[in-house]
């Protein structure tokens, strides 16, 4: 690079402050007629950017997973991202590493591409390069890539930027992982990035994606559906009209005809829904989500109550499930009437730390009932709250999910029993779904890990027809997390809790009352 002049030397400035500035005035991207344009980031791009800057400046590095529809531009922000870097900052080591090759080669060329179209007097002279290296000898950074096929690769490289390309689609993930993934420093200034298209449910990609949606570990979950790029629109044919499941879809995610003209075309053309599911997801869970699995919670019902805004009234109930094993977590939920109004997620807690915890958020939000699953190392929590005497004694009650159901059973108008839930947990998990179908509706965070988990459990009858929910071992033997988030939500349905107004009145018969009317109505007061 030849000496700049001052408006050169403010413009390089410039450039280094802000990635997407200089996305838009110097990288050049190939467009699918085969010509040139300049990279100007999408919405699904910016989104990325922004959460990533987030982490960054909150931590000091970079750690993220980002699952994604197919073709939206995340592989061309991070090898611009990451040239950018390259361009501004002393020492940039950048490798990239892919499903296959003709990713790998894309990649590369790429970058290549950027820098070709850079100004000559404002880019970085080039030195040596092939098909798999670009240096740049005066900043001390260069790129590198390879292909996930030979387990050794990259284990000898130090990085400062890796950038991981679908990978749901490596061979040899785990064996990458112990590999080229310790090349990376735990330092101020790293980044990992690694992103991908959903490729069913286990394997090492989906496992990390749960972990960060859990909380657990330093990376943070980034989704993007497919209706945020522009180009997955089209004119609908003459004579189109949304069908009801249409309407619902268009209607939750405010999408326009012509989005629901691409849906269909593109549903369509894969002749698969769930495969559609998966490749052009809508939210992270239903990208996941398992061929021939049906979940007891509609993901539709979900997905209302995240974008329904209802008023908390009644009294605070707050739900404790906790954790059972190492990778569970210790999950709290607070629920006031139509309101779920906070989940919170703890991991690796002990008993005594488990019922400290439970015990400052009664002391901070003075709860009307506390209930708490006594499975495994609840019995330990509730226990120590007891000793803690009043007002905890008479605060908490214990749950036991596998117990005799609560409610009595229905008969017919032959006298017949009507089979219900086979135990205490079914028939909570069936109040929450009666609570979240309520004509009222439901509130919940908008979040997408409490999404999946509930609408994790399958279901089944057993030979008498009563409701069986799918066990958390059932579970995690599909490869998916134990679903601690909603388990704490129903526990908030585990018995009536009536207002104080109500038990100021000398309303005794309430709870008996609730029991004759039944209706998830009841659960909303």
């Amino acid at each position: 690079m030849q000496l700049l002049s001052d408006d050169q030397r403010d413009l390089r400035q410039s450039w280094k402050d802000s990635y997407p500035k200089f996305a838009e005035d110097c990288l050049y991207v190939k467009t699918k007629a085969g010509g040139l344009e300049r990279l100007r980031l999408n919405s699904a791009q910016r989104y990325i950017h922004e959460k990533l800057e987030q982490q960054r400046e909150t931590t000091g590095k970079v750690r993220a997973l980002v699952l994604k529809a197919r073709q939206q531009g995340v592989s061309t922000y991070v090898g611009g991202r990451y040239y950018h870097r390259t361009q501004f900052f002393m020492g940039t080591s950048v490798f990239i590493l892919t499903h296959e090759q003709d990713a790998t080669d894309n990649l590369f060329g790429m970058v290549d591409r950027f820098h070709k179209n850079m100004h000559p007097d404002l880019r970085l002279r080039a030195g040596s390069s092939n098909a798999k290296v670009l240096n740049f000898p005066g900043a001390d950074s260069g790129y590198s890539v390879g292909t996930a096929g030979t387990r050794s690769v990259g284990r000898s490289k130090t990085l400062m930027l890796f950038h991981g390309s679908e990978v749901a689609f490596w061979p040899n993930a785990a064996d990458h992982f112990a590999g080229v993934m310790q090349a990376m420093p735990d330092l101020p200034g790293t980044e990992v990035i690694l992103e991908s298209t959903a490729n069913g449910i286990g394997g090492e990609f989906h496992e990390r994606w749960q972990q960060a949606e859990a909380g657990v570990g330093d990376y943070i979950p980034i989704f993007v559906p497919w209706f945020w790029s522009d180009e997955y629109e089209r004119d609908p044919p003459v004579g189109f009209e949304l069908t009801d499941e249409e309407i619902a879809v268009a209607s939750m995610y405010e999408l326009t005809v012509r989005k629901m003209a691409w849906r269909r075309a593109k549903m369509a053309e894969l002749k698969d829904p769930h495969l559609f599911s998966q490749e052009y997801p809508s939210t992270a869970a239903e990208a996941f989500q398992a061929t021939g699995h049906e979940s007891y919670i509609p993901t539709r019902l979900v997905l209302e109550a995240r974008k329904r805004t209802c008023e908390a009234f009644g009294s605070l109930v707050i739900g404790v499930d906790p954790a059972r094993f190492g990778d569970d977590s210790f999950a709290i939920a607070w629920r006031r009437g139509r309101v779920v109004e906070r989940v919170e997620r703890r991991h690796r807690l002990n008993v005594v730390e488990g019922a400290n915890w439970v015990k400052a958020v009664i002391d901070q939000w003075g709860p009307r009932k506390v209930f708490i699953d006594v499975g495994n190392m609840g019995a330990g929590v509730v226990d120590i709250l007891r000793d803690f005497g009043e007002p905890y004694a008479d605060l908490i009650e214990s749950v036991n999910f596998g117990g005799s159901p609560q409610d009595q059973p229905q008969t017919n108008e032959r006298g017949e029993v009507i089979p219900g839930p086979k135990n205490r947990r079914a028939e909570m998990w069936k109040r929450s779904r009666e609570w979240l179908d309520d004509e009222g509706g439901a509130d919940i965070p908008d979040d997408d890990a409490l999404h999946a988990d509930a609408v994790a459990p399958g279901y089944r009858y057993d030979m008498r027809q009563y409701l069986l929910l799918e066990s958390k071992e059932e579970i995690r033997k599909r490869g998916l997390r134990s679903p601690d988030g909603w388990d704490a939500v129903v526990l908030t349905f585990a018995s009536p809790v009536s207002s104080p107004a109500r038990e100021d009145a000398g309303d005794r018969d309430w709870r008996r009352l609730r029991r004759m009317q039944g209706g998830p109505s009841a659960w909303a007061r």
